[in-house]
């Protein structure tokens, strides 16, 4: 009995180290770099933007399948009918009810093409179809086309084929732009979230070492008032920021936490990674041309080129409703051959030839200015559509002149926060020592450690403010400013072709 309760513990135990040593949180060091690095690999949002350009993708051969020929093979076999049907006789009028009895069977391929220069189609096919009748008489006739060639042809219609020449190539261009500006978004929140808990983290450090000198100040103060050097009013003060400073560490402590849940969530890591996050060493020094970079922006975002996609499309629809206006006509012909014959061989010796020409015509008499009411509205929305693009573009050069002088001028702010910092740091050095010897009161003691704190977190607000306008930038022109080269990615193996 004890072997076997010995055997049970020892089991429990396993058991509960095992399950210990899977939920340890695993902690990772993680860098600016890095954090870019894991944000395009593994996160939800990477893996969205990846399917949103697939989509695009898959739109985008649709179109050019459709500007290629097409081959359909049909067949029907066993299509078996026995029924009675109506005959009509053709002299008297008389109408009777035979039998039917047969058995159908066929075969047709067919090539058609679409033809984009003019909005027609043409075709051709070939077909086998055999027949066997059961009553009243047994009878086998095979019936053939060799060759059948129909084309019809649009005339004063509107050709699609003609404005998916000019959309579907610009539309999918911009399903890439939109991919890598997604992708460089990612960019952007991550790095948001980074400095955000990277900032929960300088305060959740500061508030911990700010209450370990408080508690410290504190004990002496309690010391310094029992021999009489400090009144009470004094001591009551750094009991008072000691409590604050508990409160303080509380607070950082949740913030800290919220923000690396967020971090974690966005990069797709569970609750058991512990992300240790340092902040950039340096900051690179990058002057930019408002000029370079809106030309760049120009060129390569997706801004411009869905400009022109907006145009494009009111034009389209423009040109669809004056074609839908007044005389409309479609041309078709047709030439085949043909054969009949008790056998499959002589359905095809000597065949038959069949042609056919026409022309269909519709002409609107009277439509109380349906036509010309749509064609009306379609340039109204044109002509919106060009105030639109006009303000979009003004804006878009606004903005791009506006993040060029902030991302120029922080660099400068940068150095001087970082300055301030230093020197913050050396006074709060210097007022400790001076606290400890008494010749700093209290209030003084307050404001320099307040100071010390104002001065950390508005250097690391300002690196943040830093890197999140260099992505911005980024993201704006799709040009890699620090290795001086364009952004782009491998389409090809994103499509996995």
């Amino acid at each position: 009995m004890i072997k076997y309760t010995g055997w049970i513990l020892g089991c429990l135990l396993f058991s509960i180290s095992s399950t210990s040593a899977f939920s340890q949180k695993q902690s990772m060091r993680l860098s600016l770099d890095e954090l870019i690095k894991t944000a395009s690999e593994q996160s939800p949002a990477a893996v969205a933007a990846k399917y949103n350009f697939l989509t695009s993708y898959w739109q985008f051969c649709t179109y050019k399948a459709q500007l290629l020929p097409s081959a359909t093979l049909n067949a029907s076999a066993g299509k078996y009918n026995r029924s009675l049907v109506s005959l009509q006789n053709y002299e008297t009028g008389a109408i009777n009810y035979v039998q039917n009895d047969n058995l159908q069977n066929s075969l047709s391929l067919s090539v058609s093409q679409n033809i984009a220069l003019t909005g027609g189609s043409i075709s051709v096919s070939s077909s086998l179809n055999r027949l066997d009748q059961f009553s009243p008489d047994k009878l086998v006739t095979f019936y053939s086309n060799p060759v059948y060639i129909y084309y019809s042809q649009p005339i004063n219609s509107f050709n699609s084929f003609k404005w998916d020449k000019k959309i579907e190539p610009k539309r999918f261009e911009i399903a890439k732009r939109v991919y890598l500006e997604s992708m460089e978004s990612i960019y952007l929140q991550s790095v948001t979230l980074y400095f955000n808990a990277l900032g929960a983290q300088t305060s959740f450090d500061l508030a911990k070492k700010n209450l370990s000198f408080s508690e410290m100040a504190v004990k002496m103060a309690e010391e310094r008032y029992k021999i009489g050097s400090i009144n009470q009013s004094d001591l009551l003060q750094l009991q008072l920021r000691y409590n604050n400073d508990k409160l303080a560490l509380n607070d950082a402590s949740v913030l800290l936490e919220t923000a690396m849940l967020a971090l974690r969530s966005y990069l797709g890591f569970n609750d058991n990674a512990d992300l240790l996050l340092s902040a950039p060493e340096y900051l690179p020094v990058v002057n930019l041309s408002y000029e370079d970079v809106y030309n760049r922006a120009l060129e390569n975002s997706s801004e411009e080129i869905g400009n022109e996609l907006s145009l494009l499309s009111a034009g389209q629809s423009v040109a669809e409703a004056k074609a839908s206006k007044g005389l409309q006509a479609m041309f078709y012909a047709q030439f085949g051959l043909t054969q009949k014959s008790s056998s499959a061989l002589g359905a095809y010796r000597n065949p038959m030839d069949q042609e056919l020409l026409g022309l269909s015509v519709s002409l609107p008499i009277i439509d109380w200015g349906l036509g010309r009411g749509k064609v009306k509205l379609a340039k109204s929305k044109e002509e919106v559509i060009k105030t639109q693009v006009d303000q979009s573009r003004m804006n878009f050069r606004q903005n791009v002149l506006l993040t060029v002088l902030k991302f120029n001028n922080q660099l400068s702010q940068c150095e001087v926060s970082a300055k301030a910092d230093s020197i913050a740091r050396v006074n709060y050095t210097v007022s400790q020592e001076r606290f400890r010897n008494g010749s700093l009161g209290v209030m003084e003691l307050n404001n320099i450690l307040s100071a010390k704190d104002e001065a950390a977190l508005r250097r690391l607000n300002d690196i943040s403010e830093f890197w999140r306008l260099y992505y911005t930038i980024r993201r704006v022109t799709l040009y890699d400013y620090l290795n001086n080269k364009n952004i782009s990615a491998d389409f090809n193996k994103l499509t996995g072709e």
